[in-house]
């Protein structure tokens, strides 16, 4: 099991290294990079907004309702939801829910190229199939992504007003009071940093199992699981050593 692992860590840098070698025609790269971004960036829009907009709410009643002795501001509320969704949520858990829907697309898609040997086609035809197939799908991620966290902070936010407005459990002014308080911009970089690695290892690591499919349509859904279990495994790593680094 070490030797397999150890072996899969090594046949993933080797695959990274033909992804990042030097593209053959920028142009068509450029084209494939953009119909990657509407179909991984644009596509996941509507469900980190919805998704966003209904963990916001929550959070600001949660706090509300744990907040209810007299002596705590109830600015709080609206400084816990602003930081729930910059630190954490807009970055990690979305990233984990984008592991779950794209990462698990992009390993289907290419474990089924491979099993119907359309790979092996684009090698005999001499082009890169790693650097073609895989490079445009992490460059898309890693631009849109970070925009996508930031509509998730700025719709995480709105649905916390939105419950305060609808359910009177503080007065709107001073949730947006709280959203002021100490307000470090720095948070919203580390998210953005957050974002972009999380991007990269979701489209890297889901491509990986997916250029390694072998066999039939059952041996692509096994890569597809495994490509999500992997990918969230390595973001909650790389959560963690980026929030000690970045942050403390």
């Amino acid at each position: 099991m070490i030797r397999r692992f150890l072996s899969d860590i090594g046949n993933y840098f080797i695959l990274m290294g033909k992804v990042f070698s030097r593209p053959e025609k920028r142009r068509i790269y450029y084209r494939r990079t953009m119909a990657e971004m509407d179909a991984i960036g644009l596509g996941s829009i509507i469900i980190t907004a919805i998704i966003s907009l209904f963990m916001g709410a929550v959070v600001a009643l949660q706090m509300s309702i744990n907040l209810e002795a007299g002596f705590i501001p109830r600015s709080l509320i609206g400084y816990a939801t602003r930081e729930t969704m910059i630190l954490e949520f807009s970055s990690t858990v979305v990233a984990l829910i984008l592991a779950g829907k794209v990462g698990s697309s992009i390993a289907s898609e290419i474990g089924t190229m491979r099993i119907t040997e359309q790979i092996d086609a684009l090698e005999l035809m001499g082009v890169n199939s790693a650097s073609y197939l895989i490079l445009p799908k992490i460059a898309a991620a890693v631009v849109f992504f970070p925009f996508l966290c930031i509509l998730s902070i700025l719709v995480g936010t709105v649905g916390g007003y939105l419950i305060c407005v609808f359910t009177g459990t503080i007065l709107p002014g001073d949730f947006i009071t709280g959203l002021h308080l100490d307000f470090k911009p720095w948070s919203i970089v580390y998210a953005l940093i957050k974002t972009a690695v999380f991007a990269f290892i979701i489209t890297s690591v889901s491509s990986f199992f997916g250029y390694y499919a072998r066999g039939n349509s059952l041996e692509v859904a096994r890569s597809s699981t495994q490509a999500v279990v992997a990918s969230s495994i390595t973001i909650l790593i790389f959560n963690l050593i980026l929030t000690q680094w970045l942050l403390i």
